[in-house]
């Protein structure tokens, strides 16, 4: 017998509709805020800029480019939405 085999065998059918209800409840707010935030008019404009870098950068087979300036740039701006709204939403 080996440990795969063994079964265990939970006869409470209450404890594992809890046990769903529970994970069900479970959303992460930061996971909409984000693309709202991602997606507002105040960090549109630097979503533009890291595509266009993105694009530029993939056409190209021998470049040293990185977009790692308008990634932070974007990355700041969502981080500094998400500063203003997450904290109320949180219990």
């Amino acid at each position: 017998m080996a440990i795969d085999d063994i079964k265990v065998h939970n006869d409470d059918p209450e404890e594992e509709e809890e046990e769903e209800e529970e994970e069900e409840d479970l959303v992460d707010p930061l996971d909409g805020l984000k693309e709202s935030c991602g997606s507002s008019n105040h960090c549109a404009h630097l979503n533009e800029k890291l595509t266009a870098c993105n694009d530029r950068v993939n056409s190209r087979s021998k470049t040293e480019e990185t977009c790692s300036e308008e990634l932070f740039d974007y990355l700041h701006c969502v981080d500094h939405c998400l500063t203003e709204s997450l904290f109320k939403k949180l219990k």
